[in-house]
């Protein structure tokens, strides 16, 4: 448990440094000068928006009218570069590159942050705001392409734990409407700290890598499940994680339960999973297993999340073996050999184990999978997002070769 829990206070340090720091922490710098102006909307954008844009050498240029504001910047990545300002009052500002990927970013207009009117808004680092697509080379594997569509529906029901409505998203695959009679295998698939049941759905883009993935037939088809993993208070129930999210948050915020805050009620951080732990078993697995056609055993069930899902995965799953036979862990920290031995079961029902990190996030996945394969003759698998940190990209990629390997 001590080291569940170090292991989460680091990864809160990494997610407060990525990109929207404390003021402290986020130096103002003058907007940068790009080489190669062949600047595109970013495909995030809303419609018809022509800002933000994005270069060749993934340089991001924002810009906005605000006649009246003594200082604009564009914060991103831990830095606000300064927007300089034209006779009509137009600000234009240039950030250094970024990695490829998707970004939350904000503008800065005289101390207040706030969203960027020409972007998508996306929910994460505990609000809803701006986010951007620089674009990555491997790109296609989520795109909408002309295959077979599932769907990815908001589906509400009610939670005997927490006494109230929640929500989840629910992805069903194309067979699922074109083979009426057949059951399905499910996939429990979690948020990171400050982001919430959209986060896989919008930012993620599991529909369109599952349905690729099925078309290809690189994967076998199956229900994906996405739910609120911080949302897990029952009546009465004083404090929680509401923190940053995934990767990044708001600037000047700290995370509810960071050291020095006095931490949510159950336990602090070793005890963050407790809540969703009773959520999903007690209302999430029995709402999906009554109202779809699934195979209800634990041999076609398979759960996995991102940072803080993917460390509430690890505490669910080594506590509960019985009742996952897949487990995957995205940017959550390296298992090793005695958490796995310590958990009675686990390397005899898993039958498999993947964790992934970014490749800027130095976890070691690769290795402990090995070490646990060797050493306890699971399925273990490791895998490393080239050139990415704990942001998006690195999930999605997770995701793809997560989903190459389930139930089979």
């Amino acid at each position: 448990m001590k080291q569940i829990i170090l292991t989460l206070m680091t990864l809160s340090c990494l997610t407060a440094s990525a990109q929207f720091g404390a003021p402290r922490q986020n130096p103002k710098v003058p907007s940068v000068v790009a080489d190669v102006e062949d600047f595109k909307p970013a495909s995030s954008n809303q419609e018809g928006k022509q800002y933000p844009m994005v270069n060749s050498q993934r340089m991001v240029r924002a810009r906005i009218s605000a006649p009246e504001a003594t200082f604009v910047g564009l914060d991103i990545a831990g830095k606000i570069y300064e927007m300089t300002k034209d006779e009509n009052g137009v600000w234009t500002g240039t950030s250094a590159p970024q990695d490829e990927g998707f970004h939350y970013y904000q503008l800065n207009i005289d101390g207040a942050s706030v969203p960027d009117p020409g972007s998508l808004y996306y929910y994460g680092a505990s609000r809803w705001g701006s986010g951007i697509e620089i674009p990555s080379a491997d790109q296609d594997f989520w795109q909408v392409k002309n295959v077979p569509q599932g769907s990815m529906s908001e589906v509400f029901y009610y939670s005997s734990y927490t006494e109230k409505m929640r929500r989840c998203h629910v992805y069903l695959p194309n067979e699922y409407f074109t083979n009426p009679t057949k059951k399905f295998p499910v996939l429990y698939l979690q948020h990171g700290m400050g982001e919430n049941e959209y986060g896989w759905a919008e930012q993620g883009h599991t529909a369109q890598i599952m349905d690729n993935l099925i078309a290809e037939g690189k994967a076998v088809p199956c229900i994906i499940v996405m739910d609120n993993g911080l949302n897990t208070r029952r009546p009465g129930e004083q404090g929680g994680f509401g923190g940053f999210g995934g990767g990044q948050r708001p600037q000047g915020q700290r995370p509810q339960g960071a050291p020095g805050q006095g931490g949510p009620r159950r336990g602090g951080f070793g005890g963050f999973s407790e809540g969703f732990k009773n959520v999903l078993f007690n209302d999430i697995i029995p709402m999906v297993e009554k109202n779809y056609r699934v195979i209800a055993d634990p041999q076609h069930r398979a759960y996995a999340g991102l940072s803080m899902g993917g460390m509430q995965a690890r505490e669910i799953t080594l506590a509960n073996p019985e009742k996952f036979a897949y487990v995957g862990s995205f940017s959550s920290g390296a298992w090793n050999v005695e958490q796995v031995k310590g958990s009675e079961g686990f390397a005899k029902n898993v039958k498999l184990l993947f964790m992934s990190g970014g490749g800027k996030e130095n976890m070691g996945c690769v290795e402990a999978a090995k070490n646990i394969k060797e050493q306890l003759g699971m399925n273990a698998v490791g895998y490393e997002s080239p050139e990415t940190a704990h942001e998006w990209h690195t999930w999605r990629r997770s995701l793809y070769q997560f989903a190459q390997l389930m139930f089979k």
